[in-house]
């Protein structure tokens, strides 16, 4: 057994790492070198997939604690012998290879037993977003096709009242009063080795069905085989140095590919444990990590922005972390986030579940989302090329081809596509959905690319910044704005707690114009708010229309919903909220009332 880390005392004050331009504090290359290493082993034995991995572990690591939750504990062996249980309980319900599961569970470590024993076996697993209701819990049952659906007996009423009539499909509780209780069920089936799946289950099969957050629609389920679970498994174990001394705390969605996926796989390979909490909590975060000794945090963005502005917590700093990893932490809040909290190490990163390219910032470059190192550019072949805003797709010259962005120039970023490795395409269980991420002819005749819908642009070091979402970008006074760097600003400002930035329209004006919709504190001052803005931005990307909400709706992953927003506008008449609207002539926010909608409406207002 490979020795632990050795670990900084409790309440260490290790000062974070601030790389120099060009020359970073840490030897990025042994982070991507221990990455490819453990990667590169995967095809070695192409039935080698997590399920057989967990058995390997077991025997090495027996007793020793693999996913950890208040409800629950398991250690290795007790977490290979449940998936075993599952897979057995699965054949004699006539699963196979490619029948579809529906998985309906919150957070802990049974979520990821069930779906281990079933992709054992071939299944594949739709990982369910347990906040759905309704029609859109409806539709994505009906996106899965599954065979059989597994939910957790405190999700059992919404999924009946969403089920049509006409759907037989069989659906199993865990817990519960019912007949069909998958919790009871297991225990008639042995936990002990299990024979090999005939026909043998693949790295190249299918393993889960994982849904895209939805945040301007319906979700789509995208395709996630065997091969890329181990690879986004071991690729993390190596860049976060994962040993069996580690345990990591996630409190991230599940059903996700972060969340129930990397955070948890990555832990678990390198024969760590992952500590798995069923939801988010600002004020439980520091008990937590310092409850269960944590030396690795998964995180998503807004999520250190909320620990960031909650009040101080006397475990904030008496803690063993060495490690933070995730997406979106925004430049503003990076090193605020890592010096409060004494973080010595933040890896950030840019992936989608159904990506076909990824970004690492092994520097530590605070802002940046990463860079490709010259020896791995025929590994991950990235562009960015110009955006056309009005048509939502990339420009194109007279030659018919996309043009290339210059450094320091925002526009879409795209991966080039193969029929094999990192820059395979998986895509979606629905086909014109997948054939609408992919562009073709970019730089020449027959080439395909994956579009992102992401605006990235890259600096004179090579480092990628996030700008905003394709359809987020809006364009005001004939100049594209970016509603991410429009929050930031808003952001920084003292006293606001939330914004979400996008583009409304305008009776007679061309384009959208810029708004916001805020949540504040008690005494906001508007007239210091404006004057911050106008230091920070230009004119034509300053929010004309501000609007003071109580809170703002967000996804499970902490996403503003943002089409109700800009559905809704700023029109006193459908929004309950004090609007108010950036008076050019008086130089200060004004309230928009009745009256000034309808002024604003006739023209009568010039912006």
């Amino acid at each position: 057994m490979r020795a632990a880390r050795a670990m900084p005392p409790l309440g260490a004050n290790v000062r974070p790492s601030e790389p120099a331009d060009g020359a970073p504090a840490r030897s990025a290359s042994k982070d991507w070198l221990r990455a490819l290493e453990l990667t590169a082993r995967l095809d070695a034995d192409p039935t080698r997939t997590l399920p057989i991995v967990i058995d390997e572990l077991a025997t090495r690591f027996d007793s020793a604690p693999a996913l950890i939750s208040d409800r629950e504990t398991l250690s290795f062996q007790g977490l290979a012998e449940r998936t075993r249980r599952y897979a057995r309980w699965a054949r004699t319900e006539g699963l196979g290879k490619g029948d579809v599961v529906a998985l309906l569970m919150p957070n802990r470590p049974e979520y990821m037993a069930c779906w281990l024993g079933l992709t054992r076996i071939g299944a594949v697993v739709a990982l369910i977003n347990t906040n759905l209701r309704g029609p859109s819990l409806a539709h994505c049952l009906a996106v899965a096709d599954a065979k059989l659906i597994v939910v957790d007996a405190t999700l059992e009423a919404p999924l009946r009242a969403a089920v049509p009539p006409e759907l037989r499909t069989p659906i199993w509780t865990h817990g519960g009063e019912g007949a069909r209780r998958v919790d009871l069920a297991l225990g008639g089936f042995d936990g002990g080795p299990l024979e090999t799946a005939k026909p043998p289950v693949t790295l190249d099969d299918r393993a889960l069905l994982i849904y895209t957050s939805g945040t301007t629609g319906l979700p789509k389920a995208a395709n996630v085989s065997h091969r890329r679970v181990m690879s986004w498994s071991y690729w993390f174990a190596g860049l976060t140095s994962a040993a069996p001394g580690d345990r990591l705390y996630n409190c991230l969605p599940m059903y996700h590919s972060v969340g129930g996926v990397v955070a948890t796989g990555s832990a678990l390979v390198a024969g760590g444990a992952a500590v798995v909490a069923e939801r988010f909590s600002a004020r439980e975060f520091w008990s937590d990590i310092s409850r269960f000794d944590c030396t690795m945090v998964q995180y998503i963005g807004e999520l250190c922005r909320y620990l960031l502005a909650a009040p101080p917590h006397i475990k904030e700093r008496a803690h063993r972390l060495r490690l933070a990893c995730g997406n979106g932490l925004s430049g503003d809040v990076w090193p605020a986030f890592q010096a409060r909290f004494s973080i010595p190490r933040i890896l950030e990163f840019y992936a989608a579940t159904e990506g076909a390219f990824s970004l690492f910032n092994v520097e530590g470059r605070p802002g940046a989302i990463g860079r490709i190192p010259p020896f791995l550019a025929h590994r991950f072949p990235v562009a960015i090329v110009r955006s056309d805003a009005e048509r939502g797709a990339p420009a194109r010259g007279a030659d018919g081809f996309c043009i290339a962005c210059q450094r320091g120039e925002a526009g879409e970023a795209i991966g080039r596509l193969s029929a094999t490795g990192a820059g395979r395409f998986e895509g979606y269980t629905d086909a014109s959905e997948s054939e609408k991420k992919i562009l073709r002819d970019v730089f020449a005749r027959g080439d395909a690319w994956l579009r992102t819908g992401d605006m990235m642009r890259q600096d004179s070091q090579g480092f990628f910044h996030f700008v905003d979402r394709i359809g987020d970008t809006f364009r005001w006074k004939g100049e594209n704005v970016a509603t991410t760097e429009v929050a930031e600003a808003i952001g920084s400002f003292p006293g606001v707690r939330a914004v979400s930035a996008y583009g409304v329209a305008v009776p007679g004006a061309a384009g959208r114009a810029g708004m916001a919709a805020l949540v504040v504190v008690d005494g906001f001052d508007l007239a210091r708010f404006r004057a911050h803005l106008s230091e920070r931005l230009p004119a034509y990307a300053r929010p004309l229309f501000l609007r003071l909400a109580q809170e703002l709706e967000a996804t499970e992953t902490f996403k503003t919903r943002k089409q109700a927003l800009v559905d809704e506008g700023f029109d006193p008449g459908r929004v309950a909220d004090p609007l108010f609207f950036d008076d050019k002539a008086k130089g200060r926010y004004e309230p928009l009332d009745a009256a000034a909608f309808a002024a604003i409406a006739a023209g009568d207002v010039r912006f």
